[in-house]
């Protein structure tokens, strides 16, 4: 079974890093999290990203995740 799980997080600089469970490398990084999600849906194949909330809004606060 391939491990379809796959994450959007801003990084410190301020742009976005697109990486799986556990690893120590991005598998991209983009200036924008619309970029970052469209390409987390490339490599998930199938699967459905989780994205980290970026700010305060009715459904979640920072440091949550949602599906793409």
């Amino acid at each position: 079974m391939s491990n379809k799980k796959i994450f959007v997080e801003q990084r410190a600089e301020g742009d976005y890093a697109v990486r799986r469970p556990n690893s120590e490398r991005a598998s991209a990084v983009l200036p924008t999290q619309a970029e970052a999600i469209k390409r987390a849906k490339e490599l998930s194949k199938g699967g459905s990203p989780s994205v980290e909330r970026v700010r305060n809004t009715a459904g979640g606060k920072p440091d949550q995740w949602r599906k793409a």
